[in-house]
């Protein structure tokens, strides 16, 4: 049986946000937002080690104190994952390891949907995972909800903010919701950061298309699970209301 090599997850966390300035400190039952996805996190049981990854001295400071283990990283990166590979490298994380980039705004996160991710690179041919779920129609019709169709052997053909596939004839779609969780091997990590944006990428404003447009697979792993993403301050109540319903 093949055996998963290490893996790590980091969690970008950044404190300039165009709609929610400081998200990562959001107060959540008295913790910040970061605490609890990183209490999520790990108790996934393939990680080796989860990391908070962040460039402001505010957020350094608090997972200090709440004894989260915390990379600063530089203010220049324009993506999260840009931050999740300079971390990588801080930790020495090694060509054929497992690098997971988990959202940190993120507090309801299922643990088991990371273990579903990571199994796939058992697989030595497994370089990028990522996963989806079934939406609705009405879901699939918002452009903020991005979707996915992939080959029968698991590689994704395309990922969009339209509709896809396209119904020409009518009728009901059978529509995949991709969740914004990757799973890089440390190697392909370092190439997809160097690459730079392609031209699909931004059109659309989807940085997953990278790897598609540079000949890189994306290994597409269906899930039951959803996730429920703090985008503005108003999403803070819903998150609070939830966690106190599950304790």
């Amino acid at each position: 049986m093949p055996q998963l090599p290490p893996c790590y997850g980091i969690i970008p966390a950044r404190y300039a946000s165009s709609r929610f300035e400081g998200k990562p400190l959001a107060d959540i039952l008295g913790r910040p937002m970061f605490w609890h996805v990183y209490q999520r996190a790990i108790q996934c049981p393939l990680f080796g080690k989860v990391v908070l990854a962040t460039d402001d001295s505010r957020i350094y400071t608090e997972a200090c104190k709440f004894n989260v283990p915390v990379v600063m990283t530089g203010t220049e990166h324009t993506s999260g994952t840009d931050r999740v590979l300079e971390a990588a490298e801080a930790l020495s994380v090694p060509d054929d390891a497992v690098v997971v980039n988990i959202q940190g705004d993120e507090p309801l996160l299922e643990p088991a949907m990371l273990t579903e991710l990571m199994e796939p690179f058992a697989d030595p041919n497994i370089r990028v995972a990522t996963l989806a779920t079934k939406i609705t129609a009405e879901e699939a019709a918002s452009p903020d909800q991005v979707k996915v169709v992939w080959t029968r052997s698991g590689s994704a053909l395309y990922f969009s903010r339209a509709p896809i596939p396209h119904l020409r004839d009518g009728g009901e779609g059978n529509y995949w919701g991709h969740i914004g969780l990757y799973a890089f091997r440390m190697r392909t990590l370092r190439r997809f950061v160097a690459l730079g944006q392609s031209e699909l990428e931004r059109q659309e404003k989807l940085e997953q298309l990278r790897l598609l447009e540079n000949d890189i697979p994306i290994y597409v792993v269906p899930t039951q699970f959803r996730t429920h993403g703090v985008d503005r301050p108003e999403d803070i109540e819903k998150v609070i209301n939830a966690l106190s319903e599950n304790n």
